[in-house]
């Protein structure tokens, strides 16, 4: 199953023309495409699926997620290199 997954947004920054980021899914750390929530900033909590961030939810959403996806065993992609 393919979930988006909640992050922190560490870094902004521009690459090839589009806003992206560095997110932090509490410890493991992956870029993301911002193009979708322009109104991300940095510490704002974005869901994130396929490396696009899809919306900005509230950290207490943000640990909800994070915590039900920990459960289902759905975080195997976060590992992956």
């Amino acid at each position: 199953m393919c979930l988006a997954i909640p992050g922190r947004v560490v870094e902004l920054y521009e690459e090839n023309g589009l806003r992206m980021g560095k997110i932090d899914f509490q410890g493991i750390a992956r870029q993301a495409c911002l193009e979708h929530v322009p109104e991300a900033t940095i510490d704002d909590y974005v869901l994130v699926h396929v490396g696009f961030a899809l919306s900005v939810v509230d950290e207490d959403e943000a640990n909800r997620v994070f915590a039900y996806l920990r459960e289902m065993e759905e975080l195997d992609e976060l590992e992956a290199p």
